[in-house]
């Protein structure tokens, strides 16, 4: 259907460094919000997210899209998409967990969907690079105006950044350089689809005993988040079904579980056993493999 003659059109304005568009965000304040990719403005509707009077698009700031990939750590951009992601990093290496968030995204919207994105897009709850960055320790770099500042992401509330914010990047670090990290989501139907519930994880071992976990699960609470509870529950065990399996029972008390219209609240906490056993046993094959 045609525009009406006065329909509302949002203005997009193009700023050329990160110090022009932290400025005019701060100016914006609650009027205005950064994109880089978009994947969300036409989708917001359908998460209760107003459309803003004012775009402050970052996608093309050169200083947004560096991506710096060593053996055991990260420096991503705020506007890194998903597919520059899964093809910088290993898909063997401790960062692993990151290539295969990535990859959960189809193709075409990982083209353009951001990393920041991900992060910022609230209420979102089956975002899937977060897991995969807590479980890396990221933290998140923001610039308030000419104040910038650094926030551990897994200390971040359900609306983390105020107006006027602008995220410039992320930082991220394996456990240690022979960590074992994956990522598993589940759907309904479909792999390119919204996961039901996700979970990454990351080990460090001692001989065959788990020494370290870090675990983090998506689309299951209102945000995604690390839980200690698992984490405790997989360290000093072996990595084999049976611990899986202990630890996806201590996920079913720990989280504060929220049913959606594809899952109820329930089945996904039915699946979280059998999703911990998928993760473990991939990370068990990963370790005869090295």
């Amino acid at each position: 259907m045609a525009r009406t003659k006065d329909a509302y059109v949002p203005e997009l304005i193009h700023p050329n460094t990160v110090d022009e568009a932290a400025s005019e965000l701060a100016r914006l304040g609650e009027d205005g919000e950064a994109i880089a990719g978009a994947t969300w403005v036409m989708l917001g509707p359908l998460y209760r997210r107003p459309t803003k009077m004012h775009y402050v698009a970052v996608g093309r700031v050169p200083e947004l899209t560096n991506l710096v990939v060593s053996s055991e750590s990260a420096s991503i951009g705020a506007a890194v998409t998903f597919s520059q992601i899964a093809d910088s990093v290993d898909s063997d290496g401790p960062l692993a967990v990151l290539r295969e968030a990535a990859l959960g995204t189809p193709r075409a919207i990982g083209n353009v969907a951001t990393v920041a994105g991900n992060i910022c897009v609230h209420p979102y709850p089956a975002a899937d690079m977060v897991p995969a960055l807590l479980v890396l320790d990221a933290s998140v770099d923001v610039r308030n105006g000419d104040v910038a500042t650094t926030q551990q992401l897994d200390g971040l509330s359900n609306a983390p950044f105020g107006p006027g914010s602008l995220v410039t990047g992320v930082s991220a670090k394996a456990i240690s350089p022979r960590a074992l990290c994956c990522y598993e989501r589940l759907t309904v139907r479909a792999s390119g689809e919204e996961a039901v519930a996700s979970v990454a994880v990351a080990l460090e071992l001692d001989g065959g005993a788990i020494k370290t976990a870090r675990v983090a699960f998506g689309a299951l609470e209102t945000r995604s988040r690390r839980c200690a509870e698992v984490e405790a529950a997989l360290v000093g065990g072996a990595l084999g079904d049976e611990t899986a399996i202990a630890a996806g029972n201590v996920a079913t008390e720990a989280l504060d579980v929220v049913g959606g219209p594809d899952a109820p609240a329930d089945y996904k906490r039915q699946i979280l056993p059998g999703l911990m056993k998928r993760a473990l046993a991939r990370l068990a094959a990963n370790g005869k493999d090295a």
